[in-house]
């Protein structure tokens, strides 16, 4: 029989690679910050999230460097994942986040409740009607996949690259939903945007009263004058200090317990609990809440999650360079059950805020907080108003904090709604 060989990458050596990965950061960065109508246009239909995944992911695809196998994905969620959580989590505050439990907290409960029992219910339904389309098995188990968009949906990319490492789903099935991800999240986000232009009248269909938003705005305005600090060379060592410290923690923790758990309950492996990366997550999360009680937390004064967010698309990219941009095409069913999920989301909030009558400033920021994370609900607070984006950052970081469990336990439930062992 005839070997099939395989065709040699264009470019093998990681430095190299690495300077293209950059490259592509910097420039999507640097053209996403011109103010021309038509580049602003763009990227109103193309964000720079998006673009950082499937710029690499067209290299891959035509196979200018093989992603799949380069160290440098390992890299990335090994290192920059933990790191970027601690720095995103360290902000936590739990005391602003019960001052705002009875509006923002409960449209922010709500929205995540939409995701996690939307999810399983998205997939049961399309199990009815088209099995093969959420079936599946192993690595190609498509509940792997979509318990990883539920990650994206309930925090935001950390915690999709953290459960994809959790859930592995292969790298084919990964690609197509990160497509799923971006249209279903961007049109929705598309949508909220819009009413945010039309508060007012939504706020009129709600009969909600927005006063106490209005008052929020001059007090965070306010606050936001007051804290803002300029960050010197100590500052920026030392969040990565403890950014990567935590990491190395949690590593150190994680390895023998899952060891222990997997030589002792083998069973456990069906909820990722022998998994290593499941543990390192979970430990560099109950470290950063712990730091969020000291005064570390005030390091986001200085820009802790800023620095979070550069590690995060340093990740990005590498996870983005693994991708097959061609991969929804083998299953163009999943964008289906993605617009269902968000569907009942979206009905949840709606009718939780018809209830309250809530405004619906706390309806668009208590979904983007789930879907999308800091992000994302920065952009839709600032939509009403730039003092806001600190209720979105807040929640987000919360989101952040329970994201991966929350977005796990939605996995085992859509694994359970699709009948799949």
């Amino acid at each position: 029989m005839e070997n099939v060989q395989t065709i040699e990458p264009l470019i093998t050596n990681n430095t190299v690679i690495v300077g293209i990965l950059m490259t592509i950061l910097g420039l999507v960065f640097y053209t996403s910050g011109i103010k021309n109508p038509f580049i602003q246009k763009f990227y109103d239909i193309f964000p720079p999230l998006l673009l950082c995944y499937f710029l690499p992911g067209l290299l891959n695809s035509f196979n200018v460097f093989d992603g799949e196998n380069s160290p440098l994905t390992t890299i990335g969620s090994r290192y920059f994942l933990p790191a970027c959580l601690i720095l995103f989590i360290l902000n936590l505050d739990l005391k602003e986040m019960w001052a705002l439990r009875k509006r923002s907290g409960l449209m922010f409960i709500t929205g995540t409740i939409g995701i996690v029992v939307g999810g399983p219910l998205a997939v049961w339904l399309t199990s009815l009607v088209a099995p093969e389309v959420v079936g599946g098995t192993g690595p190609d188990a498509v509940w792997r996949g979509l318990g990883s968009l539920a990650g994206s949906w309930i925090g935001g990319s950390a915690n999709q690259v953290a459960l994809k490492e959790i859930l592995q789903p292969s790298p084919h099935l990964f690609s197509a939903i990160i497509a799923v991800d971006a249209f279903v999240a961007y049109m929705w986000m598309a949508i909220l945007l819009y009413g945010a232009g039309q508060s007012k009248k939504m706020d009129a269909l709600l009969k909600a009263d927005s006063s106490d938003v209005d008052y929020l705005k001059k007090k965070l305005e306010k606050r936001a004058k007051e804290n803002a600090r300029m960050p010197e060379a100590k500052h920026i060592i030392i969040m990565l200090a403890l950014a990567f410290a935590g990491t190395g923690l949690a590593t150190y923790l994680a390895e023998p317990v899952a060891q222990y758990v997997s030589e002792n309950y083998p069973q456990l492996s069906t909820f990722s609990l022998t998994n290593t990366f499941f543990w390192i997550i979970l430990f560099s999360t109950i470290f950063s809440i712990c730091l969020s009680f000291t005064r570390a937390r005030h390091y986001e004064n200085y820009g802790a999650s800023k620095l979070g967010t550069v590690l995060l698309y340093m990740l990005i990219v590498t996870i983005g360079m693994q991708m097959d941009i061609l991969a929804i095409l083998d299953n163009p069913g999943l964008f289906i059950v993605g617009i269902l999920w968000i569907s009942f989301h979206a009905l949840l909030l709606f009718i939780v805020a018809k209830i309250f009558k809530i405004p619906y400033f706390y309806f668009a920021v208590g979904s983007m907080s789930n879907v999308g994370g800091v992000a994302s609900a920065s952009v839709m607070s600032a939509a009403f108003h730039p003092s806001l984006i600190s209720v979105g950052v807040i929640l987000s970081v919360f989101s952040y904090a329970i994201g991966t469990y929350a977005g796990w336990l939605t996995a085992i439930l859509m694994q359970l709604a699709s009948g799949a062992q």
